[in-house]
């Protein structure tokens, strides 16, 4: 994972130094490079009907986007990126390894049930806004998709006793996962949410019934320059 991690770095300072500032003029056009950083209330939805709604749970994410002009305005555009993403669940989906098998089951004994995952993000977007190159605070409203690639995850609970149980990288875990974006808003401040279109999990059942569990996150996202 430190690997992964510096590397993530490195690419993100190689891509930044390309980036003058955002707005960047180009002629009667310009590029809106930015970094991006958002905070996100994050829970699982399409659960089991037996596991209940998730406790307080959130998501951060931060990268940079490259912007690619398709109008001579220069207020449309597609962009691409690299991040890194970091979620925390609060869930009730009790998840144990027996026998060298992950087991998924439901368990009101338990005290902790948490979920901790580390991710490399891609985003793309189509993006429309009410720039100019020498506007600098306007409307935008960016939608598209992200990819996720784990690099981590760890599920850990405290059972009736307090035995802390943990289990790191699970086989059953999908370690490629993508969901739709949406961002909206003005200047530096804007929504944004995160529909996630895979379960998070591979070949996986409870009592019988196959486990789609997936992400929803909406909260803030910040671009700056």
């Amino acid at each position: 994972m430190k690997t992964a991690i510096t590397s993530f770095l490195l690419l993100m300072n190689v891509m930044v130094s390309f980036a003058q500032k955002d707005s960047l003029e180009l002629g009667n056009r310009y590029a809106d490079d930015q970094i991006y950083v958002a905070v996100s209330y994050a829970q699982f939805y399409d659960q089991p009907t037996v596991i209940s709604k998730s406790n307080f749970s959130y998501g951060l994410s931060v990268g940079f986007i490259k912007d690619i002009i398709l109008n001579k305005q220069g207020n449309i555009s597609i962009a691409a990126g690299v991040g890194y993403g970091f979620d925390f669940f609060n869930h009730k989906l009790k998840i144990q390894k027996i026998n060298n098998e992950i087991v998924f089951s439901q368990d009101n004994t338990i005290s902790s049930n948490l979920f901790k995952s580390h991710n490399l993000e891609f985003p793309l977007e189509f993006r429309w806004r009410t720039s100019t190159a020498n506007k600098y605070s306007f409307w935008r409203i960016y939608g598209g998709v992200k990819f996720a690639y784990n690099l981590s995850n760890k599920f850990q609970f405290d059972d009736d006793t307090q035995t802390t149980f943990k289990y790191s990288n699970i086989s059953n875990y999908n370690n490629l996962q993508y969901g739709l974006t949406l961002s909206a808003g003005y200047d530096e401040f804007n929504i944004n949410i995160y529909y996630g279109l895979t379960p998070i999990f591979n070949n996986s059942v409870i009592n019988g019934e196959v486990i789609n569990t997936k992400i929803l996150k909406f909260g803030l996202i910040f671009y700056i320059l």
